[in-house]
């Protein structure tokens, strides 16, 4: 259902994140490297060819000039999400988030903070669960979790400072 690409194989400690979500949620998902400037036949064949495949939403990662984004979503009706990345040729990947962020009007892409490839997952499962009730129940059942990790966590402090918590 959901399209994870990347730049290069330097962007994947990130981008696995995204793909560790989605195996939780249930979500089928397809993981490859489509660089903008090296590959840029191979991205434009991917781009044409995801909804004939049936996905639903894309996840496109990239560091430095982070193009691969951008052109995808010019390629495609399917929504975009971008992961800028920190890469070694950026000096605080500043450059990778304003290529994916200052998209032109026509050609949207949503855009994740700085290697959040997880909550790029999360807006494509978010995505999925507005036409999936499988995947909406999984979402909700993963949002239950988190609040109970957190009230484990408080029951945790207040324990340990029992004077001075409130």
């Amino acid at each position: 259902m959901v399209g994870i690409i990347m730049g290069s194989d330097s962007d994947l400690p990130i981008m696995k994140q995204a793909a560790e979500i989605l195996s939780e949620l249930g979500i089928d998902f397809e993981l490859t490297i489509v660089s903008a400037h090296r590959t840029p036949e191979r991205m434009f064949d991917y781009a044409k060819s995801v909804r004939n495949r049936g996905l639903k939403v894309i996840i496109a990662g990239a560091g430095g000039a982070a193009h691969l984004p951008g052109m995808v979503a010019s390629l495609t009706t399917l929504p975009v999400i971008g992961v800028p990345i920190q890469s070694s040729n950026s000096i605080d990947g500043w450059d990778s988030i304003l290529s994916i962020l200052q998209m032109p009007n026509g050609i949207p892409v949503a855009t994740v903070a700085l290697n959040a490839a997880k909550n790029a997952g999360l807006l494509a499962a978010r995505m999925i669960a507005s036409f999936d009730e499988k995947v909406s129940a999984n979402l909700t059942d993963y949002h239950f979790k988190m609040k109970n990790d957190v009230e484990e966590k408080i029951q945790k402090v207040r324990e340990e400072f029992k004077n001075g918590f409130d």
